[in-house]
């Protein structure tokens, strides 16, 4: 399984067996041994690449659905071991909040049921400060330059697109090709303006030349933009995975505008004393790494 799932991500043999610490034969043999067992071909080659086969494709999926569980068991198992309880103050920014935090406090309190967990949201300039003073363990917010910080640690949780969205009877949201000169000129719900997340947006309409909008109603609540893109012809901005469900339902519509890279990572950052000294804090900090990335985070 773990052959198959490296060889949909790395597509060549030399660089799957470093990652799993065996010889290129070995990963050659158990590809000939995995196309006897579904008695179809897995890999095409390309000179010295490889590329799954439709079969191959399918088989990876489950063989990474299948490691996840593994994985995922292993972990809690451990956690559960560890006999971790206390607490962990965590700030998020509302645009990550949603999709990452659920799954995360989730797999935290199953493995750690004595230990508590409270979430403040806000964005990065007002719960950096709330970082540096020890009020909240954890900071969880979209960067725009990422950048090192002295004695606070970071990782990278993920990255996705953040798009354009208006509700569904606005006048853009009928049209194929959207400028960003004809977004410029309309209203707009965008991040509170001594944010990070603002003045990257700033500098997003200024790269395209445009003074940025000026009828703005600031807010990162998330649900309340929800309903004023419902109830006012207004752009907005939402991470491309909540923006697709509310599209599916009928209540928004993603415009074809490319906002290159805007805002798309968001980092987990702390202090290692933190984590250090407070087994709750680093447990939730592994929590948040697997559900972000699909796979354990070692202990220890």
């Amino acid at each position: 399984m773990r052959v198959i799932a490296g060889l949909a991500e790395l597509k060549l043999v030399a660089r799957v067996a470093q990652a799993l610490n065996v010889t290129q034969p070995a990963i050659s043999k158990q590809i000939t041994e995995l196309e006897e067992i579904v008695a179809q071909p897995i890999v095409t080659r390309d000179r010295n690449r490889l590329f799954l086969t439709p079969i191959g494709e399918r088989l990876a999926d489950h063989a990474r659905a299948v490691l996840a569980q593994i994985d995922r068991a292993a972990f809690d198992i451990e956690a559960m071991a560890s006999g971790v309880s206390g607490s962990v103050q965590v700030g998020a920014v509302s645009s990550v909040a949603p999709s990452l935090l659920p799954g995360a406090i989730a797999l935290f309190k199953s493995s750690a049921p004595q230990s508590s967990v409270s979430i403040t949201e806000g964005h990065f300039v007002s719960l950096y400060p709330l970082l540096e003073t020890g009020q909240i363990d954890l900071l969880i917010a979209r960067i725009w330059h990422p950048t090192e910080i002295a004695e606070v640690a970071q990782a990278v949780l993920f990255e996705e697109p953040i798009v354009v969205v208006t509700g569904r009877d606005h006048a853009l949201a009928h049209q194929e090709r959207v400028t960003w000169a004809q977004a410029a000129t309309c209203p707009w719900i965008l991040p509170q303006a001594n944010s990070v997340a603002r003045r990257a947006v700033d500098a997003m309409f200024a790269g395209h030349g445009l003074v940025p909008p000026t009828n703005v109603v600031a807010s990162s609540s998330l649900s309340l933009n929800l309903e004023v893109l419902r109830q006012m012809p207004v752009l907005g901005l939402f991470p491309r995975s909540q923006a697709n469900a509310h599209a599916a339902r009928g209540d928004l519509v993603i415009l074809p505008l490319d906002t290159a890279g805007l805002l798309s990572q968001a980092r987990c950052f702390w202090k290692p004393e933190a984590v250090e000294t407070n087994g709750s804090v680093d447990l939730f900090r592994r929590c948040l790494l697997q559900v972000a990335r699909g796979k354990t985070i070692p202990f220890g």
